[in-house]
């Protein structure tokens, strides 16, 4: 269990000067978080490492010298303990894919705001997965079905009827007075059923839910 009384102590990495300084901006400004260091390739960010010892990585993906995808496998292999943030500036699949799968607990695109981005280093760093909230329905399929052979695990048993049946509403982007409306329900009972549904699928938003009822076999997308 890692200790949440201290800081999180998060090491940045992007070749972009500009976009280090803004992120260390709001870092800076964010609670329970503590700035160790910056990189700017991933050469750079595995050396660093070595003396500034991160509990979170948040790197870009396309670097010179060692991209974020070879610097993670590297991390994983060496610090397991270390958890990883991909940044990408834009919704690439592939490569956001490709970090998934070297070991990244997480990602977000470049304009995420001080509040997400806060909110991805606590989730990882305590051993959950984020996905960005601006995750495509395209790439939130690709990345469920990535995931389904590795982690075949069914929970069908931990869902009633219902609460399958408002995560299928929730994946056809139902606000919560519509999946009320169709259900029954008051919109403040959906909230709970939600709020339920997310701690039960330890998913931090809607994209985490999609992504995790396409796994489980409970939606099926077009």
């Amino acid at each position: 269990m890692k200790n949440i009384n201290h800081n999180i102590k998060v090491l940045i990495a992007d070749d972009h000067e500009i976009f280090r300084d803004g992120l260390k901006l709001m870092l800076s400004k964010a609670d329970k978080i503590e700035l160790v260091g910056e990189a700017a390739n991933g050469k750079e960010l595995i050396k660093l490492i070595e003396t500034t010892s991160p509990d979170v990585v948040v790197t870009d993906i396309k670097m010179p010298m060692m991209d974020g995808v070879e610097a993670t496998k590297k991390i994983k292999e060496q610090y397991p303990a270390i958890e990883v943030i991909a940044l990408s500036m834009f919704d690439d699949e592939e490569l956001i894919l490709e970090m998934l799968d070297a070991g990244a607990k997480g990602y977000l695109l470049k304009n995420s705001d001080k509040f997400e981005i806060t909110d991805a280093v606590t989730t990882v760093y305590e051993g959950n997965t984020y996905y960005c909230k601006h995750t495509s329905s395209k790439l939130a399929k690709l990345i469920a079905l990535s995931r389904e052979n590795k982690e075949k695990k069914k929970k069908e048993a931990e869902f009633t009827e219902k609460e399958i049946e408002i995560i299928r509403l929730i994946c056809q982007e139902f606000t919560n007075k519509e999946i009320g409306e169709k259900v029954f329900l008051s919109s403040r009972t959906v909230e709970g059923y939600r709020m339920k549904i997310m701690e039960k699928l330890k998913a931090k938003n809607t994209v985490g839910i999609v992504i995790e009822a396409i796994r489980l076999g409970f939606y099926h997308p077009e």
